[in-house]
């Protein structure tokens, strides 16, 4: 246990310092934007005066390190900065965020719960129908890209003409689950399921890879051999050590679903960090792209410590390291 948490402090203490990079990053790439954020506030119609007056309270004018030492300390303080609208970021963002982080947590569900069930059925039918089958399957949805996905979602089972009917095309208004989980499971159902099958698709591969390579290994003939029941074996020792390359594999994952449900917020018209993304670029708004990228990239920094400690958690052989 002394080892699993010295390992788990190693990650704790290099957030901070991967925080730091990513809040460099989008700074210096926002910095040199042609969009200048005194006009976009004070409007087409400002004066000079009016927007060198803007700049230098604002500390436009300031060097660039000067500028980004105080974009740090705004963000200690939670101040992501005002967009063209003198409306803050962080208000934006905690409304759309939520929603986003939703979406993909539901997706990424869906994909581990699919991949587990086709992966595992696929080792254990090795080279039978049912692992040809799901060979076709996950090739399928691996080359399927999730905003096509969603689009055919869409015609098959929206509202719209021909359609189910079963869920909306267009999101209106989005419910949380507390006010009415009905309504939130038929409002998520369609973007999450679209997130999920292409990374459903590449997990059941891993996991079938890494089943069929722990069902060859010889403790799993001795163990059956000395009469323990082939359903314990699996499900005591195959399945956990098994588990660990997908684990691996899975941080890897988790960025594609968040920057895909980006994209399919979008075209269910989800108000999310997708739409300010939109909002943001099509306004020329530094401030709010700026914002909403840099809450998807600590996001997704924490995600991955989170599923390195699971990796730690399911490998003990990783806690002598």
């Amino acid at each position: 246990m002394t080892t699993l948490l010295r390992l788990i402090g190693r990650r704790l203490v290099a957030f901070p310092v991967m925080v730091l990079g990513v809040t460099l990053l989008v700074f210096l790439v926002m910095s040199f934007s042609p969009a200048d954020p005194a006009r976009l506030a004070l409007g087409e119609s400002a004066s000079q005066e009016a927007i060198e007056a803007y700049r230098e309270t604002h500390g436009l004018n300031d060097p660039l390190l000067v500028r980004y030492a105080s974009f740090l300390g705004g963000l200690l303080r939670g101040d992501l900065g005002m967009s063209a609208g003198n409306v803050p970021v962080t208000e934006y963002v905690a409304t759309a965020f939520p929603i986003t982080l939703q979406l993909t947590l539901v997706g990424l569900v869906l994909a581990v719960v699919l991949a587990l069930v086709l992966g595992i059925t696929a080792a254990l039918y090795r080279d039978r129908w049912p692992d040809q089958l799901i060979r076709v399957l996950s090739i399928a949805s691996l080359a399927t890209p999730s905003f096509w996905l969603a689009i055919l979602l869409i015609q098959w089972l929206s509202t719209v003409p021909g359609g189910a009917g079963l869920y909306p095309a267009v999101i209106a208004r989005w419910v949380p689950f507390t006010q009415d989980p009905g309504i939130w499971v038929n409002n998520i159902s369609l973007p999450a399921i679209a997130l999920a099958v292409p990374v459903a698709g590449s997990l059941t591969r891993v996991v079938r890879t890494s089943m069929v390579e722990e069902l060859d290994r010889d403790y799993v003939r001795t163990a059956i051999g000395a009469g323990i029941p082939r359903p314990v074996v699996i499900a005591r020792n195959v399945l956990r050590n098994a588990l660990i390359t997908p684990i691996t594999v899975l941080g890897l994952r988790v960025g594609y679903l968040m920057g895909g449900a980006v994209i399919i917020e979008i075209i269910f018209n989800i108000r999310a960090m997708g739409q300010l993304i939109l909002d943001g670029v099509t306004r020329n708004d530094v401030f709010l792209v700026q914002g909403v990228t840099l809450t998807v990239a600590i996001a997704f920094i924490v995600i991955n410590i989170i599923v390195d400690v699971l990796y730690v958690l399911v490998n003990p052989r990783i806690r002598t390291v």
